[in-house]
């Protein structure tokens, strides 16, 4: 066997190993299966790369994203180490190849999705090779109770069959100690050894701040920013919107959410990391396995969904240890939205009976029949058919999914996507001279801002809708004006492809699972809860508020975040009555926000927002759409 240090020394140039690093390669060459909790930038592949590399054979690596696997791929073969992954959409017959290369090439390790473990081809290949170790890398998502919870995770238990000797890693930098103990079930691991590093980050300051106008708070901090930032939102149209705001205020961003091409993701990903543009503006869709050191805001325009998730999208910044900042900027709005989107819209017992019945007959599927027999299938075709709430009916699927009952395609959700090829004039022109398609066009053009510019996601059943005309007509159209050059187009006539996982029984499948569909509804009002207590907390160290979710204890104050190094912001008992006095007599000239506001007033911003809230508190004010405050 050949030396850790030695082959960390070789290949990665360094002499020592960080915290916990050593300890988790230790117990992996005694053959124990072991659980590595690193924080981001803690560096888990090599807990899984360097006892591969000790030991004789070859390491199966699970991930989760292609660009994560492809990235590691590359990294190893630049350290001379041989590797391989294996792309989605290749050919039997390359897939073959590939899998042959990795059984006689002398290949050290081979990375896979879950979803690839399903195929017999790469299941006897498995069986034939010497394995030396499987690591199961963002294992949390094997969990139904993880926050990035992904069925096809499930998969992973059956490497142990095929190789039951050989031990297993599970790796993760968010994980709450429920999920730990659902991995070691899921995974069926061995009296697994623990192995835990704080998750503590001494260099990024958690900042949670009260905010109406969260641009100009973001225009303040960036202006004259050089370093790399993200902004988080949460739909693909908050994405456009915000970038093009901060390109107007001359902060280079692009957008980034899963509707954009392949291509554009790579290119958009490439110009940030190169620092052609310094701001990404995401939905969750950016981030898992992007390695960017000078990352230095973070920003939440809107609550998170849960600890987790928040935890691991702020972690992204920081990862060079300079002083980093994760910022959530928040209104009063925030707290009412995080409760419609992920509260009011779960569904209950009586409506997954509901939603899973009408599933069946939708595809005709017999009692006791239907098991793993898979169907094309249009969401909002669905929802309209049965008059179901598109939100509600989302949130009913995806629960079906954790529970095992169906399972959704990755295309789930995906639009069709289209961008026009001729100028705006030139477009108008070609619509006069074709008045059969005129009113489709027209309808695009005042449905899809810049359509012109960037590849769109458009809703076809929305465009027939709006223009009284069917969906065959407005595909035709569209396939009309591709041949012409007009437009360029990819066309997804379907949703999804949905699978039945087990047999039609309506009320026995249901009731089988009754249980967990409650404790997935309980768990989901706890993960609200806790970022609305953590948003509400500013006694507390944030830093020691997120350890402590995490199962630590006894973390101690971090010093840097929005509670342990506050701007002054509490006015004292005079100010109080000066600020509220100046704040109604601005008021009574006419409406205003709070920024016009601190821009008139001589008070520092943070201490306007306070009084504005207690005057808000008493009914004084009030506030209207375009966040500008009024008179009672």
């Amino acid at each position: 066997m050949k030396n850790p240090h030695q082959i960390l020394k070789d290949h990665w140039g360094y002499s020592q190993f960080l915290p916990k690093q050593e300890e988790i390669i230790t117990t992996i060459l005694n053959g124990r299966d072991t659980i590595g909790l690193l924080p981001t930038g803690g560096g888990k592949s090599v807990c899984f790369q360097i006892p591969a590399l000790a030991k004789e054979g070859i390491c199966i690596v699970v991930s989760p994203l292609v660009a994560l696997m492809e990235d590691q791929v590359t990294n190893l073969k630049n350290k001379g180490i041989k590797a391989l992954t294996i792309p989605g959409g290749i050919s039997f017959q390359n897939l073959n190849i590939l899998l042959d290369n990795a059984l006689y090439g002398n290949y050290k390790f081979l990375y896979l999705s879950p979803e690839r473990l399903n195929q017999e081809l790469v299941q006897n290949y498995i069986k034939q090779m010497d394995v030396n170790l499987f690591a199961i890398d963002e294992a949390h998502c094997i969990s139904q109770w993880g926050n990035d919870f992904r069925p096809s995770y499930k998969n992973c238990n059956i490497l142990r069959t095929f190789h039951p000797l050989v031990p297993v890693i599970a790796l993760t930098a968010t994980a709450t100690p429920e999920v730990v103990s659902d991995m070691v079930v899921q995974l069926k691991l061995e009296n697994p050894a623990i192995i835990k590093g704080s998750f503590a980050r001494k260099n990024l300051a958690y900042k949670v701040v009260y905010q109406e106008d969260k641009i100009y708070k973001i225009e303040q901090l960036l202006k004259n920013n050089e370093y790399s930032s993200i902004v988080y939102v949460r739909s693909r149209k908050k994405t456009v919107e915000i970038s093009k705001q901060l390109n107007s205020l001359k902060i280079k961003s692009h957008f980034f959410h899963g509707g954009i091409s392949s291509e554009d993701k790579k290119s958009r990903l490439n110009d940030w990391l190169q620092g052609k543009i310094t701001v990404m503006v995401a939905t969750n869709a950016f981030g898992m396995g992007i390695d960017h050191p000078k990352v230095r805001y973070v920003f939440h325009l809107q609550l998170p969904e849960s600890m987790e998730s928040y935890f691991q999208e702020a972690g992204r910044a920081g990862r060079d240890g300079n002083y980093s900042a994760a910022m959530i900027l928040y209104n009063d709005y925030d707290k009412i939205l995080i409760k419609k989107q992920f509260l009011d819209s779960r569904p209950n017992t009586d409506q997954i009976k509901s939603l899973y019945r009408s599933l069946c007959n939708f595809f005709q599927i017999p009692y006791g029949e239907g098991e793993f027999s898979s169907h094309s299938f249009n969401y909002l075709e669905f929802c309209k058919h049965y008059h179901l709430n598109t939100l509600t009916t989302y949130n009913g699927l995806t629960a079906l999914e954790r529970l095992g009952i169906i399972q959704l395609s990755k295309q789930f959700g995906r639009k069709s996507i289209l961008k026009f090829e001729m100028s705006s004039e030139k477009l108008i022109k070609y619509l006069d001279q074709h008045p059969s398609i005129a009113i489709i066009g027209k309808t695009i053009l005042r449905m899809y801002g810049g359509i012109f510019e960037t590849p769109t996601s458009i809703r076809i059943e929305s465009i027939a809708s709006k223009t009284g005309q069917s969906v065959n007509t407005i595909i035709k159209a569209l396939e009309k004006m591709e041949k012409e050059g007009v437009l360029e187009l990819t066309l997804f006539h379907t949703d999804a492809t949905i699978t039945f996982i087990v047999p039609r029984e309506d009320k026995k499948t249901i009731n089988r699972v009754s249980k967990q569909l409650l404790a997935l509804n309980h768990k989901k009002e706890n993960e609200v809860k806790s970022v609305l207590e953590f948003v509400a907390n500013d006694t507390t160290c944030k830093s020691v508020q997120l350890l402590k979710y995490f199962g630590e204890l006894n973390a101690e104050n971090c010093g840097i975040c929005s509670v342990c190094a506050p701007q002054e912001k509490i006015p004292s008992k005079a100010e109080l009555s000066i600020i509220a006095e100046k704040i109604v007599h601005l008021l009574e000239e006419k409406e205003m926000t709070s920024r016009f506001m601190t821009e008139k007033l001589t008070f520092t911003e943070s201490k306007v927002v306070f009084v504005l809230r207690k005057l808000m508190d008493s009914g004084t004010i009030k506030i209207n759409t375009k966040n500008e405050y009024y008179l009672n």
